[in-house]
Formats: structure tokens, sequence, C-alpha cells
């Protein structure tokens, strides 16, 4: 384990296997942790307030989303399900497991997520990136700004190495996002994920910062 200071937050920051623990100097408030000068317009953390415009989403693009979403249980569309989700997402980011954020449209309005999961220092130094956009939203660069967004920041502050991210084949629109943004295509991975209830074949993507 390396013990460093953060510049910007006045803390420590504990170096784990598997993770990675920011200890806010003299602050207990969890959502203050990776709010700063750097952060994006287009994404802001997750919070519990946005929990009835979340569930809101889902509901109505329930199958909008099915084909590219694991089988989801009734009680993930309800604003309960979505609190349970919220709340996980904020313990995970508490431990310095994810970065959950919220994609917003040009009026501030909640329009999808994006979530870096699997934060990893030590030898690995890299995370997993997932992302969704409501249906009504698709095609307006949302996802986009967001990932572009979200980089940055996971290389300029996160001090991250690599960003990996997967798409289902035929997901095309996924992966112009990913290529606009520099991210290359490195393989196939067969039967990656359990999504729309069968195991599918995953398209694996890849961003080094010293790529950008």
């Amino acid at each position: 384990m390396a013990r460093r200071g953060h510049p910007l937050y006045g803390g420590a920051i504990e170096h784990y296997a598997d993770a990675i623990i920011v200890r806010l100097a003299g602050k207990d408030d969890l959502s203050r942790v990776w709010e700063h000068s750097l952060m994006p317009a287009t994404t802001r953390l997750i919070s519990v307030n946005d929990v009835e415009r979340l569930a809101d989403l889902q509901l109505t693009g329930r199958l909008f989303f099915a084909p590219w979403d694991p089988v989801r249980a009734d009680s993930y569309f309800t604003v309960a399900g979505q609190q349970a989700e919220v709340e996980n997402a904020l313990a995970r980011h508490s431990r310095g497991e994810a970065l959950p954020h919220v994609i917003l449209d040009e009026d501030s309005q909640v329009v999808g997520r994006i979530t870096f999961s699997g934060i990893t220092y030590g030898a690995f130094q890299s995370c997993n990136m997932g992302y969704w956009v409501a249906q009504e939203s698709n095609g307006r660069g949302y996802a986009t700004d967001a990932v572009r967004a979200m980089t940055a920041l996971a290389f300029k502050e996160l001090s991250l190495h690599r960003i990996q991210a997967e798409t289902l084949i035929p997901n095309a629109r996924s992966q112009r996002v990913l290529e606009r943004v520099g991210f290359v295509g490195y393989g196939t991975a067969p039967e990656y994920l359990k999504i729309a209830g069968r195991w599918q074949d995953h398209l694996m993507y890849q961003l080094l910062t010293d790529s950008r």
C-alpha cells in the first residue's frame, strides 16, 4: 500500500491492489469527492435527488434498453429500485471503487448515466467505463461529450493509465461514441456478459493516457 497526499483534497489517498480510498482532511461530505475545478459541466456526481428522474427514464425506456441490458426485475424500474441503485453506487464511490455520474443536457436535466467502476491502482491503474442515454436524448452528442469529459478527468485527476469499455457487437452507436473520443478496439470477448437473457460476445475497447 502506498500513501500520499492529494493537492486538491488536502487529505490522503491510499492505494490498494483493487481500490483507491480518498480521505478528505477536515471534510466528511462524501459528495465533495471529485467535485473540483475540472468537473465537466456535462456530468456531475450522482445524487439521491436524481432517483425519481432516473426511475422515470428507466421505466419509459424499458423496451429501448432491453436488448442492451441484463434482464431486470420489475422493481428496478421503480423509485425504490433506483434508490437502491444510487445508494449502492454512492457506497462504492465512498470506498473509491467507482465514480458514478449522471449525464446532463443543456438545461442541466439528467438524461443518462456514466460510471467508472473497478477503479484499480498499483501496477494496473485502470477502470471500466459504462454509460447510457435516454431514448429521447439519443443522437444529440450527450454520450460523446460525457465520455470525452470523463476520460479527461480519469487521466488528469485520477492518474489512471487505461480506461476499458465494451459493447455488444450490434451496438454501432456506442462504438462510434468510443471511437470519436479515441478508444481503440482490441478484440472480441466471447460470451462476455449475460445480456437480454443470454451470454453474448462483446467488442473490447481501451483508451490509454499516452494515446491522447
